[in-house]
């Protein structure tokens, strides 16, 4: 599974950040690892360099395996609090999709 963070020009994508949140979104999706070919992560603080609430965005990709890619979007005040949403979000549309599956 590869995991790829994009980011706009007004959030800074040091490696440390990168390689603490790719920790972060491999471990919760480590289940369906053998499922997902590439996570895309795209984020966008919306408000530029004002102040606002829920103004970081983070927009996930998944691409399943002989399935089409499907993408889920969550707002938070914090990139952390957006990429763990849009995390959880994710899983769950994996849990469905596979779930959905092995029930035909």
């Amino acid at each position: 599974m590869i995991i790829k963070i994009n980011t706009d020009k007004n959030i800074n994508g040091e490696k440390r950040s990168n390689d603490f949140f790719n920790a972060q979104i491999a471990e919760s999706l480590e289940r369906f690892k053998s499922h997902i070919t590439r996570i895309e992560v795209h984020l966008k603080d919306e408000n530029g360099k004002k102040e606002g609430f829920n103004d970081i965005s983070c927009l996930l990709e998944a691409r399943l395996e002989g399935r089409k890619p499907i993408a889920i979007k969550s707002q938070a005040d914090t990139i952390e609090l957006a990429i763990s949403a849009a995390t959880e979000k994710i899983k769950t549309s994996i849990e469905s999709i596979l779930g959905k599956e092995k029930a035909h």
